[in-house]
């Protein structure tokens, strides 16, 4: 199967740029986006090589160049691409291709707009846990993060109790809003998380304690009662989980 078959296969994609220009600026941006991240994948954009410019990428797709402009701002969030004033975006690594078999590749644009929500609710539900969280609540948190640990230890996914830990911070505001709203992105979440571990899998000594490390954080700055530090680590956990999923 050639290039040209397999995109339109996963996303809808032409060789000629993106499928449906009577698409919305977003899910515009987003096909561009899958193009860049599957040509970095197939090695036709190799690391450390400059990718074509705006205005010849806008070209390729047939899109507008700030169309091609929000595509590579996530790139670049995602840590895939680097931008250079006057010089251009490069390639700053290629992920791991065993990605591919967890996660479709029309998939991925969809999570990372997930991480990007994630990272305000879940910041927000982290600050408001650390004012309103009771002494019961507390020790949910840490239960949740005993399950984790017992997790790693034994090898194992442990996708439903990182879910767990999220979901006990969320019920620890005592704001129902941030429990039933992240209820409702759980199968979502779960999917992310699952493509982040299964890798993680692939280098549990670095991985895998790393995500720990970052919940214990968590949990100890909503412990001290340290409303702001509990958001920002938060929010740095979320970040730190969509760029772990682009590493090789």
């Amino acid at each position: 199967m050639t290039h040209d078959s397999n995109s339109q296969r996963r996303g809808g994609f032409s060789h000629a740029g993106v499928a449906d220009s009577r698409a919305g600026p977003a899910r515009l941006s987003d096909k561009v986006y899958g193009v860049i991240v599957e040509r970095i994948l197939q090695g036709e954009y190799d690391e450390g090589h400059r990718l074509p410019s705006e205005a010849k990428l806008a070209e390729m797709n047939q899109v507008s160049r700030p169309i091609v402009r929000q595509a590579l701002s996530r790139l670049r969030e995602d840590g895939l691409v680097r931008s250079q004033r006057g010089a251009g975006s490069y390639v700053m690594r290629r992920p791991d291709r065993a990605m591919l078999d967890f996660a479709p590749l029309d998939s991925l644009a969809d999570m990372q707009r997930c991480f990007e929500f994630r990272a305000a609710l879940e910041g927000e539900s982290a600050r408001a846990a650390t004012q309103y969280a009771s002494t019961a609540a507390i020790r949910e948190i840490e239960k949740a993060l005993q399950r984790l640990e017992t997790c790693i230890q034994e090898g194992e996914l442990g996708v439903d109790a990182d879910f767990g830990f999220h979901l006990a911070v969320a019920n620890a505001t005592n704001n129902r809003f941030f429990t039933d709203t992240l209820l409702s992105l759980q199968t979502q979440i779960n999917f992310g998380q699952n493509l982040a571990r299964n890798l993680g899998l692939r280098r549990p000594g670095l991985h895998l304690p790393e995500v720990q490390e970052e919940h214990v954080r968590i949990f100890e700055a909503i412990r001290a009662g340290d409303a702001e530090l509990a958001c920002q680590r938060m929010r740095e956990h979320i970040g730190n989980s969509r760029r772990r999923v682009f590493e090789g």
